[in-house]
């Protein structure tokens, strides 16, 4: 098992990737899976979802703000006294903002994706490197997008968050590294999910064409033949934070099928 007897936080749990990954991380041996959510509803389905598993995985849900480093900090602090460590982070908790062309932005609205995406990612990166640092090893993973390499339609603010999110990765991984904390992005295009489902259900609605017909033509742009699930894209983050990653830090994992490659 990727991850067996490993101390997992997941941030952003939602209906998409970010429950997947609580999921996937118990269904890969994690000894503890400590969700974290604006919505306690949410938290309580990955919860229900990692008991259908019949896993005995401890969940300890934290409803959390990532943009309140108060918050980050009683997470963490949560954790380190329920189970002693935190092997690693996976930040997946995000703020999309607006569809709409760089000339007519809202940089308020901007500004909150830039809340969110990058500096309320920071909050809950920092607040755990002092434990990772401490115990000499931990790993962290950034869910990023593909929007970044390639522009995609309406998601010019979305993407400058990531983007810079790309970037300190970089700095994160240089200055860790001789503490034996590994950080690294995970670059997601289409996801087969509830999201997705939806966008695809309302967009064929709002064009008067059938469903299948979006399907396939986002199918036809993917090397592999078809949009790939939640769940692959969160096993391809697990790995990264998993033992068979220890050589990796620093790095841009594209799961996305093949659609875009760096």
């Amino acid at each position: 098992m990727l991850l067996q007897d490993k101390v997992v936080i997941v941030s952003g749990i939602g209906p998409g990737l970010g429950v997947k990954l609580a999921v996937e991380a118990a269904r890969e041996g994690a000894r503890a899976v400590v969700a974290a959510a604006r919505s306690a509803a949410k938290l309580d389905d990955a919860e229900n979802r990692i008991r259908e598993l019949g896993s005995d995985c401890e969940v300890l849900k934290i409803v959390t703000d990532i943009t309140d480093r108060n918050q980050c900090k009683h997470l963490v602090r949560q954790t380190i006294e329920r189970f002693g460590r935190i092997d690693a982070l996976i930040n997946s908790a995000f703020l999309h903002g607006n569809f709409e062309p760089v000339e007519a932005a809202d940089l308020d609205v901007w500004r909150s994706v830039f809340d969110t995406n990058l500096f309320g990612t920071m909050n809950l990166t920092l607040e755990v490197v002092p434990a990772m640092k401490q115990q000499r090893g931990g790993s962290i993973a950034m869910i990023n997008t593909a929007a970044v390499r390639r522009p995609f339609p309406g998601e010019s603010g979305y993407a400058a968050s990531k983007g810079a999110l790309a970037t300190t990765v970089k700095y994160l991984a240089k200055e860790l590294g001789p503490h034996g904390v590994r950080v690294n992005n995970v670059f997601m295009g289409w996801m087969w999910g509830a999201p997705v489902q939806g966008y695809i259900r309302q967009t064929a609605a709002d064009q008067h064409v059938p469903e299948q017909q979006l399907i396939d033509q986002i199918a036809a742009a993917i090397p592999l033949g078809h949009m790939p699930t939640d769940e692959d894209c969160a096993k391809a983050a697990l790995f990264l934070v998993s033992d068979y990653a220890r050589a990796i830090t620093g790095a841009s994992l594209d799961a996305n099928g093949g659609e875009f490659m760096a």
